[in-house]
């Protein structure tokens, strides 16, 4: 099934578009998304997405509209709703006040280009696994390095996979 470009156009010319919008298309032939990509699409006021179906979407669409293709990766889902989801959320948490603590946005995978350090939660030992005494020791200069030290292995462990 291939979605027809009359019903999408015209469904488009009835949005009340403000004076920064962007149209978006996911698509797996699409630009990789990633956290940077979702940080420049704070600087819109309004995000339109077109999804395709199964086979996607007549090319006139993206002629007439010129849209940010955008890929989540490389695999094929059934509709590009889910994509939509994926970007939807990214770019909404990063919007001030959509997260309880601002600082929550410091700390994160990708914010400085590598993926997060464990964490862990009471209770310190659980089924013969134990939280890493380092972040039971109170010293605040060694458990940054050492969170430091995790997220270098976890990124090279990934990305070498």
């Amino acid at each position: 099934m291939l979605l027809k470009p009359e019903p999408i156009i015209r469904a488009f010319e009835d949005i009340e578009l403000k004076p920064k919008y962007r149209v978006i298309m996911p698509t797996p032939a699409g630009k990789r998304f990633h956290q940077r990509t979702a940080k420049g699409l704070l600087n819109y006021e309004q995000l339109i997405f077109i999804c395709g179906r199964y086979e996607g979407i007549d090319e006139r669409v993206t002629e007439i509209l010129q849209p940010l293709k955008i890929s989540i990766g490389d695999y094929i889902l059934s509709n590009g709703e889910i994509a939509a989801a994926a970007i939807f959320n990214t770019v909404a948490r990063l919007i001030d006040g959509v997260l309880g603590n601002p600082l929550s946005l410091i700390e994160e995978s990708f914010e400085n280009g590598m993926l997060e350090y464990p964490q862990y939660t009471r209770p310190e030992c659980y089924r013969g696994l134990s939280v890493p005494e380092i972040l039971k020791s109170g010293h605040h200069k060694l458990i940054n390095e050492w969170r430091l030290s995790e997220s270098k292995k976890i990124t090279a462990k990934i990305k070498n996979s």
